[in-house]
């Protein structure tokens, strides 16, 4: 996903970069996924939880079954962020600010699959895919509605009444519950792992997993954060704030508290993180944006990182060292911990059964993301990988925009 840009020349190359990825990802959805039917909440608008539009919150769920019928998987979906009411309004004309702009199937893949050969551990779930709509990681809280625009800035109402609603249908009875996401899913699985886990008796085994949400605060080709002033925007566009970690925000500036590093030491709740030492989002979009690449020299690197110079792949590779450092606090608690980082260039990899579970997947320690994962969960074994730097892993799916 692309940053929403000013500059509509740079919004038409993100369109045409994130079609690129949706036809690559719906290609191998097509052939291992299976489609699921979606949900509208109707009786969160009275409650005010609501897109960007006003419109109400959805989700897509795959119904368990047999001895997978009490447990449940709850994936947070992807897509960046809005940071001002510019580019909120943009965003409330797409799917990713209305449900009204939704299709009514999508397909679930990786570790949604409902087949066995496929996902072994969780194929037989309740599998519940909630679809992202507000623009801030399910973070936002504003309750006067924008007055010129009409936007609504209420994703933590609508994460509260998503997970009641699932809880009412059955989710209270759960035996074994994770919650996950993709990319901001991924960063909204960390920043409400705690308040998840907070919903169910101390006798539901909760545990929590992150895909290619650990954002780090590193600086461009010009030496600026652009990150950190992006989530500046966003906490104060969205009334963030009090719903971000008090452990994190009572130490430092609230969007500083968007950031894992800076919040992932107080989480209690178990938590797994799978992310791309080379995140092909973040060195797009944080390191070589276009605003610090305005002679586009690092266009070709960004699309296929086989085709970038040995100078950039010297910036490249202080990324992976710099996001690594930024992991050192991870196992700063007690509570049972795991990681899959390995060194593709890549973003989000559960969702995809070609890098989730196939007999290709990238693999750290001979195991494949969907068995670390598995044995992380159910205790077979602890998985605390982190892969040599590229390109020595030739299990990657390096993707190619």
């Amino acid at each position: 996903m692309q940053f929403v840009r000013r500059d509509s020349m740079m919004r038409k190359k993100a369109s045409q970069w994130l079609c690129v990825i949706l036809i690559g990802s719906l290609s191998v959805l097509k052939t291992y996924g299976f489609y699921v039917n979606i949900t509208y909440l109707e009786s969160a608008v009275d409650k005010g939880a609501v897109c960007l539009d006003g419109s109400p919150p959805a989700y897509h769920w795959d119904k368990g079954s047999g001895a997978g019928i009490n447990n449940w998987l709850v994936h947070f979906e992807g897509g960046g962020w809005c940071n001002n009411v510019s580019t909120c309004l943009a965003r409330s004309l797409t799917r990713l600010g209305s449900s009204k702009q939704m299709v009514e199937q999508v397909a679930f893949s990786g570790i949604l699959h409902n087949q066995p050969e496929y996902n072994p551990d969780f194929h037989n779930w309740n599998k519940i895919k909630v679809r992202y709509c507000d623009g801030a990681s399910f973070t936002g809280d504003v309750e006067k509605v924008h007055q010129n625009t009409n936007l609504h800035f209420r994703g933590a109402r609508i994460f509260h009444v998503v997970i009641e609603d699932l809880l009412a249908r059955g989710m209270n009875n759960a035996e074994n519950a994770i919650l996950s996401g993709c990319s901001a899913g991924g960063l909204a699985s960390i920043l409400h792992c705690d308040k998840f886990k907070a919903f169910f008796p101390t006798s539901t085994t909760v545990k929590c997993l992150a895909d290619a949400g650990y954002f780090i605060n590193s600086k461009d080709l010009f030496g600026h954060r652009r990150l950190e002033a992006f989530y500046d925007d966003v906490v104060k566009t969205h009334g963030s704030s009090k719903n971000l970690p008090s452990s994190c925000t009572s130490k430092m500036k609230d969007s500083l508290c968007f950031f894992p590093e800076n919040v992932v030491q107080e989480i209690e709740t178990p938590l797994f993180i799978t992310n791309a030492a080379y995140d092909s989002w973040q060195i797009k979009n944080a390191v070589a944006p276009g605003i610090a690449d305005p002679h586009g020299t690092w266009h070709n690197c960004k699309l296929d990182i086989e085709k970038c110079s040995s100078d950039q792949m010297e910036i490249i590779q202080e990324f992976r060292l710099e996001f690594l450092r930024a992991l050192d606090g991870f196992f700063g608690t007690s509570s049972p911990r795991g990681m899959f980082i390995n060194s593709c260039y890549a973003h989000c990899q559960t969702e995809i059964q070609e890098t989730w579970f196939m007999s290709d997947s990238p693999m750290l320690s001979n195991k494949t993301i969907g068995e670390a994962v598995g044995d992380w969960f159910y205790d077979r074994s602890a998985f605390e990988e982190i892969d040599c730097p590229y390109p020595c892993d030739k299990t990657c799916h390096n993707r190619i925009f």
